[in-house]
């Protein structure tokens, strides 16, 4: 069912939200913001007094991972704005993450902290030096319980291996290593080590002028560590198998749809770059998401996407006034449920798509102050194209293109989403009888 249900509202105008991901678990929901913040919320634990208090989540920790910083080779400012946040598995009792803003790429440790130890032999409890002269005895410091402290600290740095402004990043299976992409090229890390990296795709061209096409996207095979897919800005998909060579510029497989030549216009070319690029879960699959369209393609299959879902249909007769206001250069994400059975991307005027793959029913909602009080179910909405208007629909016309759901993050588990709308994350759950 799509009854969803907001639970949290977080507002602050400077902030917008500029990536939304779940750990491994769905315990843990990070977001990064244009001012180069991290925020993770933590989901309450279902209390005896308090049934349905499961499912709430409240603030966990705040930290900043990126600073402004400025390119004196080049004289470029390098905005703090985070691109990516992506979880690493957990190994132990602390969480790690990697953040990434257009050129540093961070490894960060989220632990907890409520023992501190007492007693020490050399310094007085508020921290002064003893004089060693006086200790006449030895003491054996003690842990003594203390408030909970969540702190985060950088632990990898990663940094100056991009030359252009990098628009993803995708921790592999093996869990060891991850890769990192930009407009040009693709680098391949491992997790421990800093200062070098493996280029594995490189399609800048001697001369820039020949330049066609740019990578928009980047993502790692859920299980084969081998195996990665990349996504262009002429709208094609490229799957690449590390075993084949050190450098993948022969791709192993071209995913392509031939364009219908009845719907050419000025417009086919921008409006066919791929904005996202997401495997399944199952890894038999991968989604993609241009400006009016979902797809979902099967990796045994190339010359053809399985599915195609249209996001928001309507818009086509708008590009226009869309290319004049920049809209039509908008990357919107996409993200599958934890049994890829649903996918979820979002549109104009705080609306959001949810398309049902086994019964290809689709629903519209609308993340917005207006109707999101906590525990309100969502009412589906509609969009009216001309002609005479219904008494729920909306104008194509009074659309409002400032309020766009570009991040988007479904829980891996459960039907809980997390929706960002500029700078308010809300977080949706079925309802509960």
């Amino acid at each position: 069912s799509h009854d969803l249900l907001t639970l949290l509202i977080v507002e602050d105008r400077s902030d917008i939200i500029s990536t939304v991901e779940f750990n491994y678990s769905g315990e843990l929901l990070a977001t990064g913001d244009k001012g180069g913040r991290v925020v993770i919320f933590q989901r309450e634990q279902e209390s005896k007094n308090r049934p349905h208090s499961r499912g709430e989540y409240n603030v966990y920790s705040t930290f900043q991972s990126h600073e402004p910083e400025f390119d004196y080779l080049k004289s470029l400012e390098i905005e703090e704005k985070i691109n990516k946040i992506r979880w690493l598995p957990q190994q132990n009792a602390a969480h790690s993450l990697l953040s990434t803003n257009d050129k540093t790429i961070k490894l960060w440790k989220i632990s907890e902290r409520d023992k501190r130890a007492e007693g020490y032999n050399l310094k007085d409890e508020d921290g002064r030096l003893r004089d060693p002269f006086r200790i006449t005895s030895l003491r054996v410091p003690v842990l003594m319980p203390m408030d909970l402290m969540v702190e985060a600290s950088p632990r990898r740095i990663f940094a100056n291996a991009h030359t252009y402004h990098i628009n993803s990043i995708s921790v592999n299976s093996d869990h060891e290593t991850y890769l990192s992409a930009d407009d040009l090229r693709i680098n391949l890390w491992h997790l421990e080590i800093t200062d070098r990296s493996f280029n594995i795709v490189d399609i800048k061209p001697a001369n820039m002028e020949e330049l066609t096409e740019v990578i928009t996207a980047a993502e790692c095979h859920p299980h084969q560590c081998n195996v990665f897919v990349y996504s262009s800005s002429k709208g094609t998909i490229r799957l690449c198998d590390m075993r084949a060579a050190a450098l993948c510029d022969r791709q192993s497989k071209f995913f392509e749809e031939p364009e219908d030549p009845s719907s050419r216009s000025f417009f086919s070319e921008i409006i066919s770059s791929i904005s996202d690029v997401k495997f399944s879960h199952s890894g038999r699959y991968m989604m993609t998401r241009d400006y009016l369209s979902v797809k979902v393609w099967d990796l045994n299959m190339e010359n053809r996407p399985v599915e195609t879902y249209q996001v928001h249909e309507y818009l086509r007769s708008k590009l226009c006034s869309l290319y004049e206001n920049d809209c039509i250069f908008d990357k919107f994400e996409c993200c599958w449920n934890g049994s890829d059975s649903a996918i979820m991307t979002g549109s104009y005027n705080n609306f959001f798509r949810m398309f049902d793959r086994n019964t290809r029913r689709d629903i519209t909602l609308e993340a917005s102050r207006e109707n999101s009080k906590p525990r309100a179910v969502l009412k589906p909405r509609k969009v009216s194209t001309g002609g005479k208007r219904k008494k729920d629909e909306i104008s194509v016309d009074s659309l409002d293109f400032n309020k766009k759901i570009l991040h988007t993050a479904w829980h891996p588990k459960e039907n809980v989403i997390a929706v960002a709308a500029t700078n308010n994350l809300y977080i949706f759950q079925d309802k509960i009888n």
